[in-house]
């Protein structure tokens, strides 16, 4: 009998993780959605709910559902980290083999979680939602966000309507080694095609913010584009970053051999004294460049190398956990 009482709980088939920050007036009506799905789904479930330093008593409140709900475990964060990092958290502390991804503010609609799972079983390993109808500023927001997904699309390769949709299926499989940063979150079906996953996406229901207020603005859109250009050049120079900086070297280099040359024709040829042409300037601060570039890729090669031969770091510190057992933590 003693045996049965500490036997761990079965592995759950499917793990939500919902990153959570000053959300509180959203709590109770997430609850109340999410469960009355779950408790129709075949599937068993958990729910981890990252608390990234809210400020507005979100706390309290996951504590509360936390001791009403076993299978709902919440990890606390000392400080706000960012989105990312607590999707991240998520990911690490969950158990499923299938992962969605959920926001607290409940535009996104539980009710969707089934129709995601039910895409994976026809052979996908990540299942994206799409805002179809999108209950937002029309100019502000869904205008931005249809620019920067076509942008996102053409650079990435990977055609998906809405990559700012947090609501979003995987396969554990595809995303283990990926340690997110900065607004990449959003990437993670970019990364998962790199490891051969199959990517589609679903229309999705969106509602219009209730409670609260969006964590989003303008702001945003430019960092979302700088990670871009980091996702363009891990995906072609991860491995060997020298052929980027070097090919700039050599390239400076080449630009500072043919103005020095054209310097020293005007000079023979022409009679035009070196001080009277910016060409000696030009040579030298070429020559510099190139050289310069050389030197950053060579330090770019041993950075990778030492990226590759240590271990993973977290980007977020835990302040707590409840539910959680501390071995069921998965360095991914």
């Amino acid at each position: 009998m003693s045996d049965i009482i500490n036997q761990r709980p079965p592995k759950p088939d499917v793990s939500i993780t919902i990153p959570i920050y000053n959300e509180v007036e959203n709590l109770d009506r997430l609850e109340s959605q999410l469960f009355a799905v779950i408790d129709l789904m075949q599937e068993s479930v958990e729910v981890i709910a990252v608390n990234d330093g809210s400020t507005d008593g979100s706390k309290i409140k996951l504590e509360q559902i936390c001791k009403r709900r076993k299978t709902f475990k919440v990890v606390n964060f000392h400080r706000n980290s960012g989105q990312t990092a607590a999707l991240m958290a998520g990911i690490d502390y969950s158990q499923g083999d299938i992962i969605v991804a959920l926001d607290a503010d409940l535009q996104n609609d539980p009710k969707d979680i089934p129709s995601l799972l039910q895409k994976l079983d026809e052979g996908y390993d990540v299942v994206s939602g799409w805002r179809k109808k999108r209950k937002d500023a029309a100019i502000r927001r869904n205008l931005v966000s249809r620019i920067a997904n076509r942008l996102i699309s053409k650079i990435s390769g990977v055609h998906l309507h809405d990559y700012g949709c947090t609501l979003k299926a995987y396969r554990r499989d595809v995303i283990i080694g990926f340690r997110l940063y900065g607004e990449m979150h959003r990437f993670i079906p970019i990364y998962a095609t790199w490891m051969g996953a199959r990517v589609t996406e679903i229309p999705v229901t969106h509602h219009a913010r209730q409670f609260g207020q969006s964590k989003y603005g303008l702001s945003r859109v430019y960092r979302v584009l700088l990670d871009l250009i980091v996702i363009k050049f891990l995906e072609r120079y991860l491995t060997k970053p020298i052929y980027l900086f070097g090919g700039i070297g050599a390239l400076s280099i080449a630009i500072s051999i043919m103005l020095f040359a054209y310097a020293v024709y005007l000079k023979l040829f022409q009679g035009v004294s070196f001080i009277l042409t910016p060409l000696p300037i030009l040579c030298t601060f070429t020559f510099l460049i190139g050289v310069i570039s050389i030197l950053m890729g060579l330090l770019a090669e041993i950075l990778t190398r030492v990226y590759f031969e240590t271990g993973n770091k977290l980007a977020y510190s835990v302040a707590s956990k409840h539910n959680i057992e501390e071995k069921l933590i998965k360095k991914l």
